[in-house]
């Protein structure tokens, strides 16, 4: 192979490499974006499922007295 070919080959390979470790971390982040997301937008909705009834019961045992 001449040297010049094989030069091109191994920069070729190092930008591969490179985009492949930016691509891994963009993946991570990714994955700990999504992770966040559904602790904080779905737990709180579980929480107020299981609230809500209790909240409710609470405010119309307290207007029934009012009634």
């Amino acid at each position: 192979m001449e040297p010049d070919l094989q030069q091109k080959i191994n920069t070729l390979e190092e930008k591969l490499d490179s985009v492949q470790k930016t691509l891994d971390q963009f993946k991570n982040y990714f994955k700990w974006t999504m992770i966040l997301s559904i602790i904080f937008f779905v737990l709180p909705l579980i929480g107020l499922m299981i609230m809500l009834p209790m909240m409710l019961s609470t405010l119309t045992s307290d207007l029934s007295g009012l009634l």
